[in-house]
């Protein structure tokens, strides 16, 4: 039986929340970095940009992707995630995991 430190290895895990008109636009600079797997989901909330709800389809509504990705590639795609917040409502964070 193996033991834990060679079950897992450490990875980020990068959560990306924001308006759905980037999603196509942060697919492509995920898929620039050979990014191709992530899971997205619609999701509403509050914060300084006000309230989404997605109370119409398309319209007024938030995104959010995850990714599992290397510590350097994070850092490359935050970097990236930080000249949209200008101008529209996205926040982009990661978490330390271990994956199988």
């Amino acid at each position: 039986m193996s033991n834990e430190a060679d079950l897992v290895k450490p990875a980020v895990l990068l959560t990306i929340i924001g308006e759905t008109v980037l999603k196509d636009a942060i697919l492509k600079l995920l898929k620039s970095y050979n990014v191709n797997d992530y899971t997205i989901t619609q999701v509403q909330g509050e914060g300084s940009h006000g309230r989404r709800m997605g109370d119409m389809v398309g319209y007024n509504t938030n995104i959010e992707i995850k990714t599992i990705l290397s510590l350097e590639v994070s850092n490359d795609i935050l970097q990236s995630i930080k000249d949209y917040q200008g101008t529209q409502a996205v926040i982009a964070f990661r978490s330390y995991v271990e994956t199988l």
